[in-house]
């Protein structure tokens, strides 16, 4: 029996992991306020002389390219496995939210730069039409965000997009702001500083997605799982002799994959899909480990390290 492989699921574990529909809905009604927001505040920047405005305007027509992302992204999501995909498009959402946040990025960068040129030279800037515009955008931008608000819990692809409508608002509110200084003080070099501070909150907020992203995209361990613990807590089940060669990753925003080769006495194989049953459950309830992969071996391994040495 040396060598025998079970594959075990938990009762919750679903390999589509589709999603509600009703995100694809909201992404869509995302898009196309993206696109008229923006030409409202185009205009209004040309008109008021606001640099603010207008590179508030292409954060928010670069948000339509964000949006339209986590849409393809979704839709990809919910495709199932296949022949040359066996864990599905589930990745495509991680990948979405990376090049997101990158977006998001460079037109901070864009921003910080245009702000410089416009601290050496100050321009008068009409406040008033500035105020209209960016209150437009405000409501906009608040109204996306609660739209996308409930995804962003447990979808790190629906969180870089609520990310990006979140920090739109809080640019708005800015803009908003300075308008109605601008009527009453000729203060025209907070246009620029104002963007810095913006830039500053897009580089800050973005650096958890990043991180997230990348972990998933590595392969790495849940921080939230100590290896150390599952090697406990399955040698703990009656009849396991030993766990070693333990791998857990994360598939998905959600999904949680373990291997592990778990040595115990030769016996026979019913007995193997019993004990196998009780460790899949312990994994998902103690560890919220949904795709368990483990290999039973009567006899020892070469290499009995908890973690794989191999190359």
């Amino acid at each position: 029996m040396s060598g025998l492989h079970n594959h075990t699921h938990s009762d919750t574990d679903d390999h589509s992991h589709p999603q509600s529909p009703k995100w694809g809905s909201r992404l869509v009604a995302v898009m196309v306020m993206n696109l008229i927001v923006p030409a409202i505040q185009v205009y209004g920047g040309i008109i008021s002389g606001s640099m603010a405005l207008i590179s508030d305007a292409l954060h928010n027509l670069s948000d339509f390219t964000a949006v339209l992302i986590s849409y393809v992204a979704l839709r990809l999501g919910r495709r199932g496995p296949s022949m040359s995909q066996t864990f599905g498009y589930r990745r495509a959402e991680i990948l979405a939210a990376l090049l997101n946040v990158g977006l998001l990025y460079g037109i901070a960068m864009y921003m910080a730069i245009e702000a410089g040129k416009r601290l050496s030279a100050p321009q008068a800037i009409d406040g008033e039409t500035v105020i209209w515009v960016a209150l437009a955008a405000v409501v906009g931008n608040i109204l996306s965000t609660v739209l996308l608000r409930g995804g962003a819990k447990d979808n790190v692809n629906m969180r870089s997009a609520f990310l990006h409508m979140l920090v739109d608002s809080l640019v708005s509110m800015g803009v908003l702001v300075m308008g109605v200084i601008w009527l009453y003080r000729p203060w025209y070099w907070l246009d620029p500083l104002i963007s810095w501070g913006i830039v500053v909150l897009v580089l800050f907020s973005g650096w958890d997605i990043i991180k997230e992203s990348v972990r998933v995209l590595m392969n790495a361990a849940p921080p939230s799982i100590d290896l150390k613990a599952i090697q406990r807590e399955v040698e703990s089940v009656d009849g396991v002799m030993e766990v070693h060669h333990l791998h857990v990753w994360t598939l998905d925003s959600k999904s949680v994959a373990l291997t592990a080769h778990i040595l115990v006495p030769d016996q026979m194989l019913g007995q193997v899909d019993t004990m196998a049953d009780r460790i899949r459950t312990l994994l998902a309830e103690r560890f919220h480990i949904d795709h368990p992969v483990l290999q039973f071996e009567t006899r020892p391994y070469e290499e009995t390290a908890l973690l794989c040495c191999r190359p």
